[in-house]
């Protein structure tokens, strides 16, 4: 079967179907969202979502990086991040490579996430993250140094967004939020699912005043493979 063309191109990879759901499925992304809404989404998305990570284990993706705009105020951005671990693209480069591994989080009880993204000089971007289920809207993300991002589900359009809801620094147990003017802009990372086993990601950031800082797309497909355990 041909891979299917969409508005961003062609893709590089060959369709492959879904994955399977897991025998344990996990059921946390859902009960965020609420049942009629996580209905609602494609049954592929639904799947992704409720793969449970178990102990040593791991999910990977593989894809291409097929759009990447950053205004002037977007980069300027994206290198002060460097400082707390470069959670944001720091080219602008597409036709790269991309690949993005899920691990369980057995401190944090949630999943940790790495995301590699190829570039055109020097080595690939690495970028960490945690997502934990906690919080007042029930799902945070550590980005590093302390700073996080409070995310609330919305399902729109058949497609699964995380939207920010507020940013907050905690050091040494002690939790602060962070005001308003001082955040980066409202962070919207959809995952939009794109048929034959494929899907997009597409992070996001609009501050309220400067518009749009950084918008990138990655074509993703899911990989039959994606779970290896690591128990020697």
């Amino acid at each position: 079967m041909e891979g299917r063309r969409n508005a961003a191109g062609s893709l590089p990879f060959p369709a492959r179907a879904a994955p399977a759901a897991a025998a344990v499925a996990d059921l946390r992304f859902r009960a965020l969202a609420g049942a009629a809404a996580w209905e609602s989404l494609p049954a592929a998305v639904r799947a992704r979502f409720e793969r449970h990570v178990g102990p040593g284990a791991t999910i990977l993706y593989a894809g291409e990086v097929v759009e990447c705009r950053m205004s002037r105020a977007g980069r300027l951005l994206s290198q002060l991040a460097r400082l707390i671990g470069a959670p944001l693209p720091l080219s602008r480069d597409t036709g790269v490579p991309a690949a993005v591994s899920v691990t369980e989080d057995a401190r944090g009880g949630g999943q940790l996430w790495t995301r590699l993204y190829g570039r055109r000089r020097g080595f690939p971007q690495v970028i960490h993250s945690a997502k934990r289920f906690a919080g007042a809207t029930g799902l945070e993300e550590y980005v590093g140094c302390g700073v996080g991002i409070a995310l609330r589900l919305q399902v729109e359009g058949e497609a699964l967004h995380f939207l920010s809801d507020h940013y907050f620094l905690k050091l040494r147990g002690i939790r602060m939020r962070l005001p308003a003017w001082l955040a980066p802009g409202r962070m919207r990372v959809s995952h939009v699912d794109r048929g034959e086993g494929r899907f997009a990601f597409v992070p996001a950031l609009e501050h309220p005043m400067l518009g749009e800082l950084i918008r990138q797309t990655i074509l993703f497909a899911d990989e039959p493979l994606a779970d290896r355990g690591c128990r020697g």
